[in-house]
């Protein structure tokens, strides 16, 4: 039976969070929100509502501006990443989880070596990601490309946007047809998506995540 690992970025948003939470509890699935710190500032009540269901928090950067592999000076480095998780405070997994911004579902370099020294340091879990069906640019086709994507994948760990109202109207579909191919739906992260776990660096960070 797969395993599948399903997580939301770019969050939280007023309208479309509450949303998404409303089927995932329908659907009895617990998932990762990783949070956009201004986002969050902005609009706090949907993060409480999801970690108090047991979906975990972590953190996606304060601005979501630009990829660490293009602007890497430690100011913007630490910028983006404490005052994100000062923002998120008691609402933080245990393990202080990080993603980084890769930029339209891109990879390599979405680190580099001065923001894994700062990750280190903090002792974070950096989540990456192996299946992104694209749902920001194909708000009603995302789906279509989602189904045949993490068939190929052994545990998929797939990234959606709780911001966009047009491409979440799709998540129960997405849910429920996996649901009904028998799939399980796991909140833990693959082991090959986790860049660094509480601040020791893994094999993944040597495979062009981390741009020099």
């Amino acid at each position: 039976m797969q395993h599948i690992t399903l997580t939301f970025d770019n969050g939280p948003d007023p309208e479309v969070t509450p949303a998404v939470l409303d089927i995932l509890h329908k659907r009895g699935i617990k998932s990762t929100f990783f949070v956009v710190g201004r986002q969050l500032a902005a609009c706090r009540a949907p993060a409480e509502r999801a970690h108090a269901e047991g979906h975990w928090i972590g953190n996606h950067t304060w601005s979501h501006s630009i990829p660490f592999r293009d602007r890497g000076d430690i100011d913007f480095i630490q910028s983006e990443i404490d005052r994100t998780q000062d923002e998120i405070g008691t609402l933080s997994h245990p393990d202080r989880l990080f993603r980084p911004y890769g930029g339209k579902g891109r990879l390599d370099g979405s680190l580099n070596t001065e923001a894994v020294m700062h990750l280190a340091k903090g002792r974070y879990t950096c989540v990456v990601w192996n299946a992104v069906p694209g749902d920001f640019d194909n708000h009603n086709g995302w789906v279509e490309t989602a189904l045949p994507q993490v068939a190929t994948i052994g545990w998929p760990l797939v990234v959606l946007h709780d911001v966009h109202k047009q491409a979440m109207q799709h998540l129960d579909r997405f849910l429920g047809q996996l649901q009904n191919s028998g799939v399980t739906f796991e909140q833990n992260f693959p082991p090959n998506c986790i860049a660094m776990c509480r601040g020791h660096e893994t094999e993944l960070l040597g495979r062009g995540v981390v741009a020099s």
